[in-house]
């Protein structure tokens, strides 16, 4: 369950390098190191666990989240007993919530727009997958540039990816990429703790402190499976008839899941 916790000194970002770097010619060579293992996840499927902050609001607790290509995804948040505290499916588009223990539901919302209401994260069933396998979207490797041996940069639109690697013999990662939109608050996500080619530790935090959606969270995956079948029915929710409606403000005020201890 997601549950609030008293503020604590949250761990120090990675320390990225600045430029101005220099070209990069092996910085294709090096993208399809970082990126095999992560370009060929069409699911996954893990256990995660969170812990962190929204807004100001301390938080910490327990997800199971299913993805798949091209959009969908289910985010179930689990009590240490009963019914879940909230079940988030997307697909295609389209998203519904529902909050099974105050039978509230919100149907037919934008997938970003509702996973960053009950989690801080503006990202949809796509952006989702890709976040939790460490993946860019589209980066463009003639603009590859070379900070020292150890660091590559490269654009991915209008985002940053980097890789780094521990020595000249180790293999390329993707350990942090800076995401940026323009009219909307920035922010990066950090890598660590790779197997298989896959993180199994990530942290998202915005650029500002100060807003009401900022959001800091650690995220540590376990029971991971990367392509196995998850049927449609995943990505379904049986909604009571019962339920009544909730809105995308009112989600944000209650932040669903998150009690005080």
């Amino acid at each position: 369950m997601v549950a609030l916790a008293g503020s604590a000194c949250a761990p120090k970002l990675m320390k990225l390098p600045a430029g101005p770097g220099t070209p990069a010619a092996d910085a294709r060579d090096a993208l399809a190191d970082a990126t095999t293992a992560c370009a060929g996840v069409r699911t996954l499927s893990a256990e995660v666990g969170v812990s962190g902050s929204v807004g100001t609001q301390g938080l910490r607790g327990r997800l199971l989240i299913g993805v798949a290509a091209p959009d969908s995804a289910r985010v179930e948040a689990v009590a240490p007993f009963g019914q879940p505290v909230f079940i988030l499916v997307a697909k295609d588009g389209d998203a519904t919530l529902l909050l099974p223990r105050d039978e509230r539901v919100l149907p037919h919302g934008k997938p970003a727009d509702v996973l960053e209401a009950v989690a801080g994260l503006p990202l949809d069933g796509a952006d989702l997958r890709r976040a939790l396998a460490g993946c860019p979207a589209a980066p463009d490797s003639a603009s590859g540039q070379a900070l020292g041996d150890d660091w590559r940069l490269l654009a991915d639109g209008p985002d940053t990816v980097y890789l780094h690697r521990e020595t000249r013999t180790a293999p390329w990662r993707v350990v942090a990429m800076v995401h940026r939109r323009r009219g909307e608050v920035g922010w990066r996500a950090e890598y660590k703790d790779f197997q298989n080619g896959l993180p199994r530790s990530a942290r998202f935090v915005s650029d500002t402190a100060t807003s009401s959606g900022a959001f800091d969270l650690r995220l540590a995956l376990s029971q991971v499976d990367v392509n196995t079948t998850l049927g449609d029915d995943v990505f379904r929710v049986q909604v009571p008839r019962t339920a009544s409606p909730i809105s995308i403000d009112e989600l944000k005020r209650a932040r669903p899941g998150v009690r005080k201890n």
